[in-house]
């Protein structure tokens, strides 16, 4: 007998008990984004390792430390996407999509980085992720905060989340600010964590969004990015906020958002929720007006957000807050005795799913006398239970056993979808 081959660490099954869930958040985005117009869009898992590194930044943490990234046999070196936004980028400009045009689209799927597995985070996880392309104007950031904020009303999270605003202003702003940071930081470089010392050189941005308390000491008399934020980039903050607060949704300005990848400007926004331990992100997002230009294509402004399946999942489970018609649920559980009732079983079944009610049916497979049946009937947690024996067969009847009750009837064949719509509806 061999040795069996276990998943790679942090690489997880979606088990059956599972994925009803993981369905259930994902039908619930997609009613959500289609109400605005938004359509579902499909790439490549793996991609040109060139895409991330122009893409996401040569100095993110992402690009520098977490890429899954090989030689084919044609000596092409290939990545595993660890983000979706490059990818929807490129997929939808080799389309012809975006040029003079203005697009709203959806994804979903899995994403890769390397780094260490803890709870809500994996190696091989998947995002939701929302874009829009060709709009400038921050009415198209409010429709994205907007809608984001309807999928938590939907899904019971609104209250349980906070929205983080905050504005990086343009690519002059952001180069005058990061001169100015390093000039002041590299006077505390040795109070710094070893992340940041290395940030210093590579991506100063980053070290705002620390978590050591030293560094974050250090922080608090540090230059401010408000300070250097352009009047245009101003102005379209304000418009922002003022959408949102017409449109009722509550959000805290925080100048230390900054986001971790470098096509960002302007409007970055996080939603974050303290239930799943120190503060955690559950959706991230902003302006990337420059990236459509930075992989090749005609300079295109966008916007867009990307939320972690595993992490709302993890916050679903922790509030309680999956309805039980999102759980995997048998509503009718057949058992037969005999090959004329065997074959009756499968009429019954199938006329009950032509019924139109949606009703989950179990016919028990595989032989077993009544006892071993009807203990799986009991196992599988279905509502009703239908027995059909040869005197049923001759008939014309079937058996209907009430689970919750207790309560075993006779009914007609033909009578039998009314009988049961009655027993629910009672």
């Amino acid at each position: 007998m061999g040795r069996k081959v276990q998943a790679i660490r942090g690489m997880n099954d979606i088990l059956p008990g599972q994925s009803s869930v993981w369905q259930y958040l994902e039908k619930t985005v997609a009613q959500v984004v289609s109400g605005y117009g938004y359509q579902q869009i499909r790439f490549p898992i793996v991609e040109h390792t060139e895409l991330f590194k122009r893409g996401v930044g040569e100095t993110t943490d992402i690009v520098e430390k977490e890429m899954y990234t090989f030689d084919d046999r044609n000596g092409e070196s290939l990545t595993l996407r660890p983000e979706g936004t490059a990818s929807c980028v490129r997929a939808a400009d080799q389309a012809g999509l975006l040029f003079n045009q203005t697009q709203r689209l959806w994804y979903v799927g899995p994403m890769f980085r390397y780094e260490r597995p803890q709870k809500g985070r994996y190696r091989q996880f998947h995002q939701i992720g929302v874009e829009s392309f060709g709009m400038a104007t921050p009415d198209i950031d409010a429709e994205l905060i907007i809608l984001s904020a309807r999928l938590w009303k939907k899904l019971g999270l609104l209250e349980h989340v906070e929205l983080q605003l905050n504005t990086i202003g343009v690519a002059a702003a952001r180069e005058s600010f990061k001169a100015a940071l390093v000039e002041y930081l590299t006077q505390y470089k040795d109070q710094l964590d070893e992340d940041s010392q290395r940030r210093l050189s590579t991506n100063p941005l980053r070290i705002l969004d620390s978590k050591d308390e030293n560094t974050q000491k250090v922080l608090v008399n540090a230059p401010s990015l408000e300070d250097f934020i352009d009047e245009e980039s101003q102005a379209h903050f304000d418009r922002l906020q003022a959408i949102l607060k017409a449109n009722d949704v509550p959000f805290v300005i925080n100048n230390k958002l900054v986001r971790g990848l470098d096509y960002y400007g302007k409007t970055v926004f996080e939603w974050v929720t303290s239930h799943l331990g120190a503060q955690a992100t559950v959706c991230a997002g902003g302006r990337y007006d420059g990236l459509v230009e930075q992989l090749g294509g005609k300079a295109t402004p966008a916007v867009g957000f990307a939320m972690g399946v595993e992490r709302l999942v993890l916050l679903l489970e922790t509030l309680d807050l999956i309805p039980s018609e999102a759980k995997d649920t048998t509503d009718v559980f057949m058992v037969s005795f005999g090959d004329a009732a065997e074959l009756q079983s499968f009429v019954v079944a199938e006329s009950l799913r032509n019924a139109g009610q949606n009703w989950t049916v179990l016919r028990h497979c595989g032989g077993g006398n009544f006892k071993n049946q009807m203990k799986k009937a009991d196992k599988s947690g279905a509502r009703f239970t239908l027995i059909i024996g040869d005197s049923e067969v001759e008939e014309g009847v079937v058996q209907v056993k009430d689970m919750q009750t207790g309560e075993q009837t006779s009914c007609a064949n033909s009578d039998l979808v009314g009988n049961l719509l009655e027993k629910l509806n009672g």
